[in-house]
């Protein structure tokens, strides 16, 4: 039996510009950091005694005998890339997939890292994030960015820099202090409904020749950020972020919606200084950047919302057991 452990991630700044389309031509930046809250995969032998060959378990379960038959496309597309027969493999997670944290990338990161472990393979972490890309982007079609699979893989607080032939992972040097007094500044709060990323990421690609000087304005910020986060004002973080989500707003006409913009505008009315919704959009995660002081008063101004604590975390991907059956 093996286990792996892959962390979910908040972007802070530069979403967009991580995208193929765009990067290729111009360079893309991004501001993101991994949380403690992960995604488990856990893959185990499976004796041959049952009718079938192998199991999947996630909100679903699928039992097959053949690749083909397997109805999830990351499994399905993963287990093409790196076979492996008679296996049960089980996913669980800490926060619901579909929620702009990143879920399906930090998946793809932890279950290429079992199926490779399972072969006595430990890639490192950079050929991880640029399999799972692979496997999500091209294998499997979807649209997107390439930040999540790094930062899934690596954890830390970084900047990734996205060129035509390179990936550039920049860790945020600075002191513990300063990282815990931005950690204290921010709050995760579900807006109470998942989105379906792949949708607003199609419109979104679609429409990059369009949004070119927005994304060009969203790349500038990572490197305002990086600044602050070494030495600057966190109000300003704050700020930076409302601007971001202005900005992001505008990339597809199905990022946001009456609710969302309901929640944020009761949030800046009751002491946030910015924030935005994390992912592709249209739901899940909202961050805020709140002074402590002000936070109890978010709180009661949106008490349906539930707000879930979080902290930074370091390790990115880990194999967390490992025992040979």
């Amino acid at each position: 039996m093996l286990i792996t452990r892959t962390p979910f991630r908040i972007s802070f700044f530069g979403g967009g510009t991580d995208f193929k389309e765009y990067y290729d031509e111009f360079g893309g930046s991004v501001l993101s950091t991994s949380i403690d809250k992960y995604c488990y995969t856990t893959i185990r032998s499976l004796p041959p005694i049952f009718s079938y060959k192998s199991q999947l378990s996630y909100s679903k379960i699928e039992r097959f005998s053949e690749v083909d038959e397997i109805n999830h496309p990351l499994v399905r597309n993963a287990l093409k890339f790196i076979p492996a027969d008679r296996v049960q493999i089980n996913y669980d997670a800490d926060l619901p997939a579909s929620s702009g944290i990143g879920s399906s990338s930090s998946f793809a990161v932890g279950l290429l890292q079992a199926l490779h472990a399972i072969h006595n393979e430990y890639p490192d972490k950079m050929t991880l994030a640029k399999e799972a890309i692979h496997l999500e982007r091209d294998l499997c079609g979807e649209a997107g960015g390439a930040q999540d699979q790094v930062i899934a893989a690596y954890g830390g607080i970084n900047r990734i820099n996205f060129y035509e032939d390179k990936i550039e992972v920049n860790p945020i040097i600075t002191s513990e202090r300063r990282l815990r007094a931005l950690r204290e500044n921010l709050m995760l709060v579900f807006t109470g409904f998942t989105h379906f990323s792949g949708e607003v990421s199609e419109e979104q690609k679609s429409r990059i020749k369009d949004n070119l000087p927005r994304l060009h304005e969203m790349k500038e910020m990572v490197g305002i950020a990086e600044r602050i986060l070494m030495d600057g004002d966190f109000d300003d973080f704050g700020r930076l972020l409302n601007h971001t989500w202005e900005l992001k707003k505008t990339l597809s006409k199905i990022i946001t919606n009456d609710e969302i913009e309901c929640i944020y505008r009761k949030a800046l009315e009751n002491g946030a200084v910015g924030g935005k919704l994390l992912g592709a959009g249209s739901g899940g995660f909202m961050l805020l950047y709140v002074p402590k002081e002000n936070q109890p008063g978010i709180k009661a101004a949106l008490p349906s919302l539930r707000f879930v604590p979080f902290d930074f975390e370091k390790s990115g991907t880990q194999i967390m057991y490992e025992h040979n059956d």
